[in-house]
């Protein structure tokens, strides 16, 4: 790693086959369909690695993830983010060439959008199970009479139900999670019995967030799920209870490029455009920082990374430390910081073996 200009993005190839290894076997054992979501890494090579290095049904968050994946093989996808009517051009396109591509709506307005544009889509029913971000109240009539407007189109095949238990992030101990996980589930499982009085059947319930489907043991009451950030996991994660620190897969190189002892500080060359801005499991440690400073071989350091400019990353610690130092920060958020790279260094220990790169864009 010694070559590397930093800021560099690194990514342990081990931990993260084995941490795709295991949720894909908690699924088999489980006996639920598995569709990861691949927004965290957005990389062939990971995402044939949740499927035990074959392709297989995926999630996505955008479109260009959707054409990417598509084009290297994997022909079933759910674009998980409820669709702009513009979009729908594009994505009749690509369902076009591929096996299924699944989109995602939640009210009248939508469905009346791909209505008017003609063709036939696969369509998921977004529910709110507690996150309110967006989807439907499992417990109020008018989402019964959307699902039977869905059901009843010409222009809409319905593929079930989908949900996403992301306020499960706000939990403060593993209890907390696992409450958030069983009442996850039992949204659809409730609403999909509504359903089953007006004579719709069994339809699909597709669950995912990775703290609830980390701490379960099985998945119950879910035909599908959809975990995400498993792959690399991250600080918040660890913090959460969702993993331990030594199941992080990735974390950022980086340099001292400024030292200061009188006032117990060190500047490092990752600011802001290298770990994004995410404030981390500030609602279980209020002085969390911005991810966990560790040396070179990801041991923890007494070391704060108390604030993030542009390039610039500010450190509180009592070491001295001299400029030139190489560091290794965990971030507080695997996606997002990411996101801030065009190539990952695939590390074995201590050498770099290869390099991947993701898709970029919308």
């Amino acid at each position: 790693m010694n070559n590397l200009t930093t800021p560099a993005f690194l990514v342990d190839r081990t931990i993260v086959q084995r941490n795709c290894e295991r949720m894909r076997r908690k699924a088999l054992d489980s006996a639920t369909a598995f569709r990861p979501h691949v927004k965290t890494h957005k990389t062939e090579e990971i995402a044939r690695l949740q499927h035990g290095g074959h392709t297989g049904p995926i999630t996505v968050s955008t479109l260009a993830e959707a054409e990417f994946f598509a084009e290297r093989g994997f022909h079933d996808i759910t674009y998980a983010v409820p669709i702009a009517p513009e979009k729908l051009s594009r994505a009749a396109a690509l369902a076009s060439r591929i096996e299924r591509l699944n989109l995602l709506i939640d009210s009248h307005t939508a469905l009346q959008a791909l209505e008017s544009h003609g063709g036939t889509f696969d369509v998921f029913l977004k529910i709110d199970c507690g996150y309110h971000r967006a989807g439907v109240d499992p417990d109020d009539p008018d989402s019964v009479a959307l699902v039977l407007a869905i059901a009843r189109s010409p222009s809409v095949h319905f593929q079930g139900l989908l949900t996403h238990a992301g306020h499960s992030y706000n939990g403060r101990n593993l209890d907390e999670v696992r409450r958030i996980a069983a009442m996850e589930s039992a949204s659809l499982t409730r609403f999909r019995a509504l359903l089953d009085a007006e004579g719709l059947g069994d339809v699909c319930r597709s669950i995912g967030s990775t703290p609830t489907l980390s701490v379960v043991e099985q998945f119950a009451d879910a035909d599908e799920v959809r975990p995400g950030n498993y792959v690399f996991y991250d600080a918040f994660q660890a913090t959460l209870g969702s993993c331990a620190l030594s199941d992080c897969a990735v974390s950022v190189l980086t340099t001292v490029v400024g030292s200061y002892p009188e006032r117990g500080q060190l500047i490092v060359d990752a600011g802001a455009l290298a770990l994004s801005k995410d404030s981390g499991p500030d609602h279980i440690d209020p002085g969390f920082g911005y991810g966990v400073v560790c040396d070179e071989r990801l041991k923890p350091l007494p070391m704060k990374l108390v604030a993030l400019s542009q390039e610039h990353g500010k450190i509180e610690t009592s070491m001295r430390v001299p400029v030139g130092t190489r560091l290794r920060i965990v971030p507080n958020h695997s996606c997002l910081t990411a996101a801030m790279y065009d190539a990952y260094q695939i590390i074995d220990g201590d050498r770099v073996v290869d390099q991947w790169r993701p898709v970029r864009g919308w």
